[in-house]
């Protein structure tokens, strides 16, 4: 599909739908650096600047979303940053037009609009060695009273959006409330990094020091052109995380084009501005990704006093791969319905710093959920989420 001739015009300006500065104003707190397994910067930085916000609503949230910013010229040709005298960025645009069967004109005119983002590539880099993990400190970013009250209010409001995909797709409603809660805090924080200038900087300027994951990027920045095309965006104006995460669930622009689904019945995929999407979305994701419909996402288990029984069992990691016999008989003690349970399990740890680490028997549906986002620390901090916010009382939305 090509772009229109309106839709080549966008592209000699800045502008179109994106977030108000007020809320660019709330994400402008410096994201955490990711450590293994992090979620996205808008959700790890947004307890911090959720606090400014605490009292916003569900529906302030929505217009914030849809609000228009006055087209103004970020950058130039010649500018330091730009991309627009880089051969690289070029033999790029050649190469994305070719693959998505774009124009090549247009993919250059977006590239050539690209700014080098030092700070994506800076969080890009993994945490310092010697950091310890400690799940008590991460659920504490997550399980707390903003993003409880935001969920209590998101789960009232879309209840019946929540069931009608829990009855589609097998995925539990709170799955799937979790999930959102733990991106974006409801759709509060969708990132105000400009995806064009991320997927960009992470393609042709990927940061020395850790494994080379360009290649990636470049795949998603053909994915988010050929997005830009298909839905008549302006590649400038759409924002998202340092990675390029994009809207209320923070998919990659592959997997919104793959896994995105119109839950609303409006014509279009609309991760940005539709939270009604966003669940469909999430829960086909993860139906896709082997979630079991009926299954429990983890059992609580007592490892083997055994040094090598227990470092057996921890070898696959997240990956479920032991019957519960055969956890038993390694001796593991279960209780009684994770020994009726008929899938594989996995001995999961999470760790406490200098503290006893947390140790729980994870199913394919807890598995699942790391396709989401591959750490067993996102997978629990979404569930217990969830769960705080499907079983509270209706009252508990109210702000203090």
């Amino acid at each position: 599909m090509k772009p229109s001739q309106r839709h080549l015009a966008l592209l000699s300006r800045w502008g179109g739908l994106s977030l108000s500065a007020a809320l660019l104003c709330a994400c402008s707190s410096t994201p955490l650096p990711p450590t293994e397994g992090e979620p996205p910067a808008s959700a790890v930085s947004a307890p911090s600047a959720a606090s400014a916000a605490a009292s916003a609503s569900t529906a302030q949230v929505e217009a914030v979303t849809t609000a228009v910013i006055t087209p103004q010229v970020l950058s130039t040709p010649g500018d330091a940053d730009s991309y627009s005298a880089r051969d690289d960025a070029r033999a790029l645009a050649r190469d994305i037009a070719q693959a998505h069967e774009l124009d090549e004109a247009w993919v250059w005119s977006a590239l050539s609009a690209a700014r080098y983002k030092s700070q994506a590539a800076r969080l890009m880099m993994p945490a310092p060695r010697g950091t310890a993990k400690n799940w008590g400190v991460y659920r504490s970013r997550f399980i707390e009273p903003i993003r409880i009250r935001a969920g209590i209010a998101f789960w009232q409001q879309y209840q019946a959006e929540l069931q009608r995909a829990q009855a589609q797709y097998g995925v539990p409603a709170e799955i799937i409330a979790g999930v959102i809660g733990v991106e974006t805090i409801y759709g509060r924080y969708t990132g105000n990094f400009r995806v064009l200038d991320v997927l960009t900087t992470l393609s042709l300027d990927f940061p020395t020091g850790r494994s080379d994951r360009s290649p990636f990027f470049k795949k998603e920045l053909g994915a988010f052109l050929k997005l830009c095309a298909e839905q008549q965006l302006a590649p400038d104006a759409v924002l998202g995380s340092y990675a390029g995460a994009i809207g209320w669930p923070q998919f990659m622009p592959s997997s919104i084009r793959r896994w995105g689904v119109d839950f609303d019945g409006d014509g279009q995929v609309n991760l940005q501005r539709s939270p009604v999407d966003a669940i469909g979305s999430v829960a086909h994701y993860l139906a896709e990704h082997g979630w079991r419909t009926g299954q429990p996402t983890f059992f609580d288990v007592t490892p083997p006093e055994d040094a090598a029984a227990r470092a057996k069992l921890l070898a696959p990691d997240i990956v479920p791969s032991f019957s519960a016999d055969e956890m038993r008989a390694l001796g593991a003690i279960l209780p009684d319905a994770a020994m009726q349970h008929t899938g594989p399990l996995a001995l999961v740890l999470l760790e406490n710093g200098e503290a006893a680490p947390t140790l729980i028997a994870g199913t394919q549906n807890f598995y699942a959920i790391t396709r989401y986002n591959q750490s067993s620390y996102y997978a629990l901090a979404v569930i217990e989420l969830g769960q705080a916010v499907s079983q509270a009382p209706a009252s508990s939305s109210s702000n203090p």
